[in-house]
């Protein structure tokens, strides 16, 4: 019997590491940052996907009309949305999809504000989790590093196993000089943060690992099963952890499918910069910008004329509450500088 895929789409968190331009009342999956939002992509690319089912979205309350007309743009029914009281990562928010679906479904979890250049090798690779996951594995896809990346976490291959690596052991986002190691040793793949698994295994490996997380999810949820999901508000009171940390690190049966369909999360500037189409000099100048003998730059501005000079390698972003200078090579230094607007200090 073919089992029934039910996407269940991530659309929680700020984007801070594009701060000024994302942030929690405006996040970067809802914004034109390469054309069609990133939401609206991630739900187009589903339709590569064999078998794929009722889609369910996990996202805070002030994002649900944003997600409502995304669907509706690119015709995408959506059979249930769990909002969240707060955003407590992904384990919890895994979990809950879990809890409410049917324990044969098989899951295919994904961030909603990731590129993915090549939807039909996406599909495929996609399809091939699901096969693995209906024999009880907890799949992840991991892409090979095109260079040392402080801002990732990545894989290591362990046996290979038809298509597939059991998964050796997961590295935290690495300082320099251990991305460095990694990128270029051959044996570490990035994460993607993208799994596949049957609702009953993730369950169960949640439940042999983390009872109590188990048990304070279930507890939060509503009677309802379709529709808007309301999380009760001890849902806040849960432990804020990733599924990588409370499962698939713990689990005998993570596997890793190496990928090659053109991924990044746009986690900085400089990603966003590299997936952006970039003029003769190499640079990417949205809005009202002025720019002369500059290269090799990101500056966008939003509200008013920017003008940039004599500079290489540089990201100018200009908004009405704030504007960003930073080093394009250094642009993961934003998550340190990123604020709300009323504060003006850093977090």
């Amino acid at each position: 019997m073919t089992p029934t895929v039910r996407p269940v789409i991530l659309s929680g968190g700020a984007g801070t590491r594009l701060w000024p331009l994302s942030t929690e009342g405006s996040p970067k999956q809802f914004m034109r940052l390469l054309g069609e939002p990133l939401f609206e992509s991630t739900l187009n690319r589903l339709r590569e996907v064999e078998g794929v089912g009722p889609v369910t979205v996990v996202t805070g309350a002030d994002y649900v009309d944003a997600v409502e007309r995304a669907a509706r743009r690119v015709s995408m029914a959506l059979d249930s949305i769990i909002i969240e009281p707060a955003g407590r990562n992904t384990a919890p928010a895994v979990i809950a999809a879990a809890l409410i679906a049917d324990p044969d479904d098989v899951l295919v979890v994904l961030p909603s504000d990731h590129v993915i250049a090549d939807g039909a090798a996406f599909g495929e690779a996609v399809n091939q989790g699901v096969n693995k996951a209906v024999d009880g594995a907890l799949v992840i896809f991991g892409v090979e590093p095109s260079r040392p990346e402080t801002g990732y976490g990545y894989i290591e291959k362990g046996e290979a196993i038809a298509g597939a690596y059991r998964v050796a052991r997961f590295k935290e986002k690495p300082e320099v000089v251990e991305a460095e190691r990694l990128a270029g040793a051959g044996t570490h793949l990035w994460n993607c943060g993208i799994f596949v698994f049957t609702a009953a295994r993730v369950l169960e490996e949640a439940k042999g690992h983390i009872p109590e997380l188990v048990g304070a999810v279930e507890a939060s949820l509503p009677t309802v099963e379709n529709g808007r999901i309301v999380l009760d508000r001890s849902f806040e009171e849960v432990t804020s952890i990733s599924i990588d940390h409370a499962v698939m690190e713990k689990t005998d049966s993570a596997v890793v499918i190496e990928a090659d369909f053109g991924w990044s999360d746009i986690g900085s500037w400089q990603s966003l910069w590299m997936h952006s189409e970039r003029d003769p000099a190499g640079n990417v100048l949205a809005g009202e910008v002025i720019a002369v003998d500059v290269t090799d730059s990101y500056v966008r501005s939003t509200s008013r004329r920017v003008a940039v000079a004599g500079v290489d390698g540089l990201v100018v972003v200009e908004t009405p509450d704030a504007v960003l200078v930073v080093p394009l090579a250094r642009s993961q230094l934003v998550k340190e500088l990123a604020v709300p607007p009323e504060s003006g200090q850093p977090a």
